[in-house]
């Protein structure tokens, strides 16, 4: 298994349109966070990420949603993945939409997206499955200079096993969107939904939804132990003690 930790900088997206298959792929990740929009409450949403702040979560309850990137027209704050400009305890929920894969360190972006995030508050994740048509196709030499697969693709066993090291309660997996990101994308085909349902383990996409969960530390009381009163030796035992 390759480092997570790369020295090499991979070309970043700043739009869907700029991958292939790109809008409907947003389409597909926009229909499995809308069943959990719902749920999730609070005041600070932070979308993090150029992909994130262009998906549509209008059914999130929360209102204040923050757009995170390095473009001032379609950010409202400015600011890095791996150097998430707010104190910690600072939102509600954090939506990284295919961010791992373009970025040197991915598991310091979850780290901070751990920082950040309220007790109990919420991650939701999106990644490119490697093992899947368009995670084999890495393996062909012409496309490696070219996106997505100018990024590096984790498993999403790798990303859950990085969620539950930092302290995340995984909640809901899905693997979706069976293609090859090659040529047109024919949305529900018979093909395409055949794939979908019984080839979904091999998806395209994989989402992953996770709660940071903090046990509150308990004191560990002393012990305390019975002292027992002084007693005197009684004289006349002494004596014949000293005597025999």
């Amino acid at each position: 298994m390759k480092p997570a930790l790369s020295y090499h900088s991979s070309p970043l997206p700043q739009s869907w349109s700029e991958l292939p298959q790109g809008p409907w792929m947003a389409k597909a990740v926009e229909q499995q966070l809308n069943a959990w929009w719902p749920r999730i409450f609070g005041y600070h949403l932070l979308k993090v990420g150029s992909l994130s702040s262009e998906l549509d979560s209008s059914l999130c309850p929360i209102k204040h949603q923050i757009r995170l990137g390095t473009d001032e027209q379609s950010s409202n704050l400015l600011g890095e993945p791996d150097a998430l400009p707010l104190t910690e305890h600072a939102v509600d929920a954090v939506l990284l939409a295919h961010c791992l894969e373009f970025y040197p360190d991915p598991h310091h972006i979850v780290r901070e997206a751990h920082r950040v995030l309220m007790p109990n508050g919420y991650v939701l994740l999106t990644g490119y499955n490697p093992l899947s048509n368009a995670g084999l196709l890495k393996l062909w030499p012409g496309v490696k200079q070219q996106l997505p697969w100018s990024g590096r693709f984790f498993t999403p066993g790798r990303v859950r096993d990085w969620l539950h090291l930092l302290g995340f309660e995984l909640i809901h997996e899905q693997r979706f969107f069976w293609s090859g990101l090659l040529g047109h994308y024919k949305e529900n085909s018979g093909w395409q939904r055949w794939c979908e349902r019984y080839l979904g383990y091999f998806g395209t996409c994989y989402v992953l939804i996770a709660r940071k969960r903090e046990h509150p530390l308990t004191p560990i009381r002393p012990k305390w132990q019975k002292i027992p009163s002084f007693q005197p030796a009684v004289k006349g035992i002494s004596a014949r003690q000293s005597s025999g």
